[in-house]
């Protein structure tokens, strides 16, 4: 929470230029490398994607260092790296929460591999529309009032600690509002039509179980929008830090479900390290008025806490195997 008088360097350019190059990789991804065709995506596929999402993500923030030290100076060159740096960490380590969604979801309707990728690019492209209005909304919002910051900080508290408790606990889909008003209200097919959303038969408009899987998977991304985007203004509320940072996560996510949803169970202890990183970044925004930690401890902690999950789940599933 803290301000430098560049608090919004970027300028409508930059905007485009991001939300061209974002739109071009979708593109990519949805006519070029196999997204026109159903198929199951190959851990080699999905690695080469992963590491091609993070290396873009420091990329940018390589580009972005480059270009403030040369017009800002080297001090808020380096603050608005950092910035971004702890932002896409934060995002990306709360994002992963939405694999261990994914896959049971995709369990509990029962999809096929090779119906998987594209569903989830829909959901991407959904997911970047809400988070834009979301981000933009909650930015304007906090430079109206600031006292929503503490809010902001007291429902990451309670989010943390709620995560705490019920970490192990699986949400029943049988009960989901949404699915049961879907179901009272759409005729849909008891069986997957391909990768279709809606067929015609006998002159009747049905939906497929792929639709339900759509809108469940968008509405499970506004839910987790919800924690994920007021725990980067703990870092900071520079609307394009906050939009990039995010936007690259998200696209991130994506394949790093196809490389991690075979193993989502020996990650275990993970959720408890999303709510500690939850818990911490709430406390953080609530302490501010009377300590402010740099960026980099922050960076610090969060990588220290989902590392240490990471690996503890990994050593305790193997020695139970």
């Amino acid at each position: 929470m803290n301000h430098l008088p560049a608090d919004h360097f970027a300028s409508g350019p930059m905007w485009a230029g991001f939300i061209v190059f974002i739109l071009a990789m979708l593109a990519l991804d949805l006519f070029v490398f196999g997204g026109r065709r159903a198929h199951r995506v190959s851990l080699r596929e999905a690695l080469a994607w992963v590491v091609a999402w993070a290396c873009l993500a420091f990329a940018f923030a390589g580009l972005l260092w480059w270009y403030l030290n040369d017009t800002l100076g080297a001090e808020i060159a380096q603050h608005k790296t950092l910035e971004f740096l702890a932002g896409y960490l934060i995002e990306q380590s709360l994002s992963v929460d939405n694999m261990f969604v994914f896959v049971m979801i995709f369990g509990y309707f029962a999809v096929p591999p090779e119906l998987q990728r594209r569903v989830l690019l829909y959901g991407v492209l959904g997911a970047l529309v809400m988070r834009a209005a979301m981000i933009l909304g909650g930015v304007w919002l906090v430079s109206q009032f600031t006292w929503l910051l503490y809010v902001f900080g007291a429902f990451l508290v309670f989010t943390g600690i709620k995560m705490l408790v019920v970490a192990e606990a699986e949400p029943d889909l049988d009960q989901n509002p949404l699915l049961r008003w879907l179901r009272g209200h759409l005729r849909i097919t008891r069986e997957f039509h391909g990768e279709a959303f809606f067929i015609h038969r006998d002159g009747i408009r049905w939906a497929t179980p792929m639709f339900l899987v759509l809108l469940v998977i968008e509405a499970s991304d506004v839910i987790f929008a919800v924690d994920s985007i007021p725990a980067i203004f703990a870092v900071t509320t520079d609307p394009f830090i906050v939009f990039t940072s995010n936007i690259f996560a998200i696209m991130g996510l994506r394949a790093l479900y196809f490389v991690l949803a075979d193993m989502a169970d020996r990650f275990n202890l993970l959720k408890y390290g999303l709510a500690i990183v939850l818990t911490f970044i709430g406390g953080k925004m609530l302490a501010a008025p009377w300590f402010h930690m740099p960026i980099q401890w922050s960076l610090a902690i969060v990588g220290i806490v989902i590392f240490g999950s990471v690996v503890l789940s990994l050593v305790l599933s193997r020695q139970a195997e």
